[in-house]
């Protein structure tokens, strides 16, 4: 069944070519998303001829010129949609209430010693576990010799720094070896191979750094764009939903009011 908007087709190929602008887990996912995307569009240019509006488009950052269909989405949405003044009560509300999204991150200092294995290879696993475990047992006997076995048997680059990563951020490393840094103490070496998806590593935590609290005035402009963000996109939402409750639209069920659907 084709689709359509106040008697107006959206064609195959124009579905086909959005569906390039929606990754999704499907391609039926990404194709639903790409057409209610050029329904939501139809609808804001239906409703903008509809108020007689002339397209006035303005310069991108490339150096190109807006198409006249987006200008006119643009006037539209810049007409229709107000989106109410925000307060320091808002922002200072809104920093209170999520304080831990606005912290330096922890630090960690640490060392490794590499081998390297495919998560799908089980042979080449268990060989590189057997050579961290023989490390481990080495440093558990000699712990003076990190560096050494690290330039010597490291597959990483740090190898030529004895191991040493420097200072890391968390989410600078993968999630599974981050966990076993949150659990070693500062000087420890992990007495088990740390597995992750790029392979088996001997860990050494060298010391550890907690994040600190951001004042408010470092976040405050952040805090407005995204208030002023969210408020926008509820705003648009509730707007496309109106055009779509009294538009005649055919061959899709949309429901515009939960969808991001102006990009």
């Amino acid at each position: 069944m084709s689709i359509t908007v106040e008697g107006r087709e959206i064609s195959e190929e124009a579905i086909a070519t959005e569906t390039q602008n929606h990754p999704a887990e499907t391609l039926s996912d990404a194709r639903a998303q790409a057409a209610e995307a050029l329904v939501v569009r139809e609808l804001l240019l239906a409703e903008a001829e509809r108020q007689g509006l002339v397209p006035e488009p303005q310069p991108l950052a490339d150096g190109k010129r807006e198409t006249d269909e987006d200008a006119l989405i643009r006037q539209l949405l810049a007409r229709e949609i107000a989106v109410p003044e925000l307060d320091e009560t808002m922002l200072r509300r809104y920093y209170d209430n999520n304080r831990g999204k606005f912290r330096t991150p922890d630090t960690y200092r640490a060392a490794h010693i590499f081998f390297p294995a495919p998560p799908g290879d089980t042979e080449v696993r268990t060989q590189a576990e057997i050579q961290a475990n023989e490390a481990i047992a080495e440093l558990q006997t000699e712990p003076d010799r990190f560096a050494e076995l690290a330039r010597a048997r490291s597959h990483c680059t740090s190898a030529s720094d004895g191991g040493d990563l420097g200072w890391v951020a968390r989410g600078q490393t993968v999630s599974e070896f981050e966990s076993f840094l949150d659990a070693l103490e500062p000087g420890q070496l992990c007495p088990a191979p740390v597995p992750t998806r790029y392979g088996i590593h001997v860990v050494r935590l060298d010391d550890r750094r907690s994040g600190e609290d951001l004042a408010f005035e470092a976040v405050r402009e952040r805090i407005a764009h995204y208030l002023r963000s969210q408020s926008w996109n509820r705003a648009v939402a509730q707007y496309i939903s109106i055009l779509a409750g009294r538009a005649d639209i055919r061959g899709l069920d949309i429901a515009a009011a939960s969808s991001p659907l102006v990009q």
